[in-house]
């Protein structure tokens, strides 16, 4: 019989930390850009331009993080039958964290033996592993490190179903997951469904991504003779298979490959040199493939170690979207739903045939993918319970789908929002909708804003005080009202000098030396803020500056490599490199940053140490 329980995992992990206070009003600098959108297909290219985000707002970012871990126990939530044991993370975006194959005793994903949260996703914090369900925006969505709400649902034949939701607050949608494994069921099925309960269009991105474990004879299969290849070139470019792409551990630089998949029943799989692995497959709604390989140059193989201490072998990524690729966004008509199924399950294939040098007998060879009719009766099956009430919570995510519910007056069957669970992040918000004008300390960090037009009109017709002249800035620059924004922290600051609204005018200055002085002021408001030190820091160099006065005693993380900047600013190379002797690490490096590399090439001819190597190209 299959069973649905609780338990913990103990695992070395290193604590999230505290949110960044500071409004995230621009992302860091763009890796998903294309250099060559006129030289693309009309649809693909309208794709590409659809929907994009300029921030996360209203979302923080998830910066708070060290690389000091500890036996932490986390909960979870284990589903199983006779075949298959599937465990998720409900406190950290329901992340499907295993799934172990009972007959044969083999884990089929890449179990990550740490929990270290990196710069990938778009709040900052990300982790590697398992399967991660990706809603929003071109990135790894905001609620990767993020609790969902989780519920056990029956099945008319009483199997149980492991349902998680939760609000994606990017984009105000939504969406639930509900993890299936019938009895004697070698494959796990996944219903995701999305629903836009507004009156408009919303742009939709969903990547379900799947890491699995990489040797050097690990081959990804999957039904198609070409792909979009992106690397950080900026390029999107249609290149054959299979060739070396599909052998990922013969790569030697990072990429993504978009695979033009041609069969009714999408698939990709990813096996061994036996022959053995795991296949992904879903219903046609879910289109795209695409494989991600870190590459085997220096930088990628550290940033492998750097996501996943101590483990002895790498990984890459299988992923399943909505779209052809990451890049691109589709439109969700108001009041519609989109829904389909997802299978997980261990692939055999003969190893001399799937390695073989005929691309399609090699992937006509791999079996145990669900046939496309039983994926298509299962998909019936799941519809029926998709709009069941859960039981009990078995976790609790947050009180924002409570909030928005609330405010529209909405009843989503399936993924209820209790009440009970508004908390002190929503209480300012919910004084707003009763008329109540927000107040607060002009020397405490205001809470996050609310952005959306909803929110936005109900601050226009607040009483004017600094805190919401503050927030209206926030909520017109996530708007694209960029000058109006600014005059709204202009305001802020006249009706009460505050650190957070002189740092938005620094941020958001087009003159470098406005936003030196800006920021500096803002840090000088608020000097026990470390975010205000390093964006005063970052500022002051950005404008030519040496600010060595404002250096720490003992930097760590970026602190440190501003340090070194300051220091080769100031004409002190020998000080500069002295910080890289004594080693530093920065936690929060970001995918696709040189900063290192490029300030050790200015400090010295030696080669660049390993450590300090996260060069992806």
């Amino acid at each position: 019989m299959t069973t649905l329980h609780r338990t913990s995992l103990t695992l070395p992990a290193a604590e999230l930390g505290p949110e960044n206070p500071l409004p995230p009003l621009v992302k860091p600098e763009a890796v998903a850009s294309v250099s060559n959108v006129d030289e693309l297909p009309a649809d693909l290219a309208a794709g590409l331009a659809y929907g994009r985000l300029g921030t996360v707002l209203p979302c923080r970012l998830q910066d708070g993080y060290s690389r000091d871990r500890r036996d932490r126990e986390l909960p979870a939530l284990v589903l199983e039958n006779d075949r298959l044991r599937a465990t998720v993370l409900p406190s950290l975006g329901g992340r499907l964290w295993s799934l172990v194959h009972k007959p044969s005793g083999r884990e089929l994903l890449y179990r990550n033996p740490v929990l270290q949260p990196a710069n990938l996703a778009l709040r900052d914090a990300w982790f590697a592993g398992g399967v991660e369900w990706n809603l929003g925006t071109t990135g790894h969505t905001t609620l990767t490190c993020a609790p969902m709400f989780a519920a056990e649902v029956a099945c008319p034949d009483g199997t149980p179903v492991l349902r998680l939701w939760e609000w994606e607050r990017t984009r105000d949608l939504p969406y639930q997951l509900d993890f299936w494994l019938p009895d004697g069921s070698e494959h796990l099925f996944v219903g995701v469904r999305i629903r836009n309960p507004h009156p408009h269009d919303v742009p939709v991105y969903w990547w379900s991504n799947t890491a699995v474990p990489q040797t050097a004879s690990t081959r990804v299969l999957v039904p198609a003779d070409q792909a979009w290849h992106y690397g950080y070139s900026g390029r999107l470019d249609l290149v054959d298979v299979p060739g070396e792409l599909t052998y990922p551990a013969r790569s030697g630089a990072a990429a993504d490959y978009f695979f033009e998949v041609a069969a009714d029943r999408p698939w990709i799989a990813a096996v061994d040199e036996t022959g053995a692995g795991l296949g992904q497959a879903s219903t046609a709604r879910l289109r795209g493939r695409k494989l991600f390989l870190w590459g085997e140059s220096a930088g990628g193989r550290h940033w492998q170690e750097w996501l996943a201490p101590g483990a002895e072998t790498g990984y890459l990524e299988i992923q399943a979207g909505l779209a052809r690729t990451q890049l691109e966004h589709l439109r969700l008509p108001p009041g519609e739903a989109w829904d389909w199924l997802e299978a997980y399950g261990p692939v055999t294939a003969d190893p001399a045939v799937v390695h073989g040098e005929d691309w399609r007998a090699a992937t006509d060879a791999v079996t145990g993918l669900p046939p496309a009719g039983v994926l298509e009766a299962r998909h019936r099956a799941w519809q029926g319970v998709a709009d069941a009430e859960p039981g009990d919570l078995l976790a609790t995510g947050s009180g924002w789908g409570a909030l928005e519910t609330l405010r529209m007056v909405a009843c989503l069957p399936g993924t209820p929002f209790p009440k009970e669970t508004l908390g002190p992040e929503q209480r300012p918000w919910l004084d707003l909708l009763d008329g109540e004008t927000p107040h607060g300390d002009p020397r405490v960090p205001p809470p996050a804003t609310l952005v959306n037009r909803y929110w936005a009109d109900l601050l226009a017709y607040t009483a004017d005080n600094w805190l919401t002249w503050y927030h209206r800035g926030v909520a017109r620059w996530a708007a694209g009202d960029r000058e109006a924004a600014r005059e709204a922290w202009r305001s802020s600051v006249a009706a009460a000098e505050n650190a957070w609204a002189v740092r938005n005018l620094a941020v958001t200055a087009t003159d470098v030396e406005e936003s030196a002085r800006l920021s500096l002021r803002a840090w000088e408001l608020a000097p026990e803020v470390q975010p205000l030190l390093v964006e005063a820091l970052s500022a002051q160099l950005a404008a030519g500056h040496a600010p060595v006065s404002l250096l720490p005693e003992r930097p760590e993380g970026r602190l440190a490599l501003l340090t070194a900047l300051t220091r080769l600013r100031a004409g002190d190379r020998a000080d500069a490199k002295a910080v890289f002797d004594a080693g530093f690490e920065i936690a929060n490096i970001r995918e696709g940053e040189t900063s290192l590399s490029d300030t050790w090439k200015a400090l010295s001819a030696d080669p660049l140490p390993s450590r300090y190597d996260f060069r992806m190209k």
